[in-house]
């Protein structure tokens, strides 16, 4: 099965029957039983997320990381590399147990978490949060929450990093996801606030183009 197949129906799906969130545990389930294709499955973490660290030098000891929508585990691992006491949530049960089943002996403490509705602890808890390529698989009426939701993960004195497709204002929007990212969707990460430190727009050499933003929030003054 083609990768974009199961997904698209799978996601057409959802909002139909008023659970527009409810398709990822359906495609997680589906490619447990060899059914579907997760398209963001992939070998190793993003590189546009390991390009940052790398450039920064980036290094976690004493401080707390957060992964939105972890997936298998790819990203949540890496950040865990770099000595952050990472957590790494999904809404998918079958995600989850599949990125544990993944990376045993894993520090990363791996949970099944709802954007919209993540624990009240962890508000504003986070010294990074990772928010790779998940937003933008979230249709239109609940995106502007998921965002909310996010920035309010980031610490005093944290940071926020987004990755997404992007595509121009003028664009039409797919029928299927992912549903790339315009600029004011980016913008709006800075609606908890947060304070943007760099937004990158960046197209690879198949004309693919995204994403890479970084925000700050200011420290307890």
């Amino acid at each position: 099965m083609a990768e974009d197949e199961a997904t698209g129906r799978l996601a057409a799906a959802s909002p139909a029957v008023g659970d527009p969130t409810g398709w990822f545990e359906r495609l997680y389930t589906e490619a447990e039983r060899g059914e579907a294709v997760v398209p963001w499955d992939r070998d190793a973490p993003h590189g546009l997320l390991v390009e940052w660290t790398t450039e920064r030098c980036l290094t976690g000891a004493g401080r707390r990381a957060v992964v939105v929508g972890c997936g298998y585990g790819r990203d949540a691992e890496h950040i865990a590399g770099l000595g952050f006491e990472t957590a790494a949530f999904d809404i998918s049960p079958t995600a989850v147990a599949a990125a544990r089943d993944r990376h045993p002996g894993s520090t990363v403490d791996y949970r099944v978490a709802d954007v919209l509705d993540p624990p009240p602890a962890w508000r504003r808890s986070f010294d990074l949060v990772v928010e790779s390529m998940t937003v933008q698989a979230l249709p239109a009426e609940i995106r502007a929450a998921a965002i909310g939701a996010v920035g309010e993960l980031v610490a005093p004195g944290g940071t926020l990093l987004v990755i997404a497709a992007g595509r121009a204002d003028e664009e039409p929007t797919p029928v299927a996801p992912p549903w790339p990212l315009t600029r004011v969707e980016i913008d709006a990460f800075a609606g908890a606030g947060l304070v943007p430190v760099l937004v990158e727009g960046i197209q690879d050499q198949s004309g693919v183009r995204r994403w890479r933003a970084e925000f700050h929030r200011g420290p307890i003054r």
